[in-house]
C-alpha cells in the first residue's frame, strides 16, 4: 500500500513566503509540539484527508509551469512536516524539477532529518526559543532534540537552504532574550535567520 499524507488543505500561488519562486503550501495534520498560540489547530484536531503521492501530484500540477519559470515548488507544513518521510520519499521522483521546502519544529527523531536532507531542497525551522524554560512553557516539550537536530542539519546541509525562525513570543520570552535565541543559532551555523514577533489577538 503506498504511503499516504494527512491533508488538511492546499495554498496556492505564494509568492516569496515559503522560499524562492512561486510556491504551493501543502499543510498536514499531526505536531509533536503544544504550542501555547499555535495559529493551525486544525493540525492537532481536523480529520485530514489521507492522499497518496500521485494523488497530492495530480491536484498541485496545475502550477508546474509557474514553479519551473520562477524556480518555486511545494512547501510542506502542517503541522510538522517531518512526520511523514515515507511519502515525501515516494513524491520526490514524481516532480524531480521542483524545489520542495519542509516547514519543521525538527522535534522528531533524528533519523527523519537523515532522510529529510536527502529529498527536501531546503528547511524553515521554527526554533521558537533556545532557551529550554522557555522552550518548555511554551511548546510543553524538552529543547534538547530539536536543537540538536538543527546542530545535524547545519553540518550534513547547506545552510545557506535553511532558515531559522525565532519569535518574539509576548508573555513567554523579552527582546533580549530573543536575541540571545538568535545569537545562539548564529554560533549553531544558522545564516538565514527570520526574528520576528507574534502577533496575539
Amino acid at each position: 500500500m503506498p504511503a499516504e499524507y494527512p491533508l488538511l488543505g492546499i495554498v496556492r500561488h505564494r509568492m516569496e513566503v515559503d522560499g524562492a519562486g512561486v510556491t504551493t503550501l501543502v499543510a498536514g495534520a499531526g505536531c509533536p509540539l503544544r504550542c501555547r498560540y499555535c495559529i493551525n489547530r486544525d493540525v492537532l484536531q481536523k480529520a485530514p484527508k489521507p492522499v497518496t503521492p500521485a494523488q497530492l501530484y495530480a491536484r498541485v500540477k496545475i502550477d508546474d509551469l509557474y514553479f519551473r519559470a520562477t524556480g518555486g515548488g511545494i512547501t510542506f507544513g502542517g503541522g510538522e512536516a517531518l512526520l511523514h518521510m515515507d511519502f515525501y520519499e515516494a513524491f520526490r521522483p514524481l516532480c524531480p524539477d521542483w524545489k520542495l521546502c519542509a516547514e519543521t519544529c525538527l522535534h522528531v527523531p533524528k533519523e527523519a532529518v537523515v532522510r529529510a536532507a536527502k529529498i527536501f531542497d531546503s528547511f524553515i525551522v521554527d526554533i521558537k526559543s533556545t532557551d529550554p524554560e522557555i522552550y518548555k512553557r511554551y511548546t510543553g516539550a524538552d529543547l534538547s532534540p530539536a536543537l540538536e537536530n538543527l546542530v545535524w542539519l547545519f553540518q550534513h546541509f547547506d545552510p545557506e537552504k535553511v532558515t531559522v525562525r525565532v519569535p518574539l513570543i509576548p508573555d513567554f520570552n523579552t527582546v533580549e532574550q530573543q536575541q540571545e535565541s538568535v545569537n545562539k543559532v548564529k554560533a549553531l551555523g544558522a545564516v538565514r535567520i527570520d526574528a520576528f514577533q507574534y502577533l496575539v489577538r
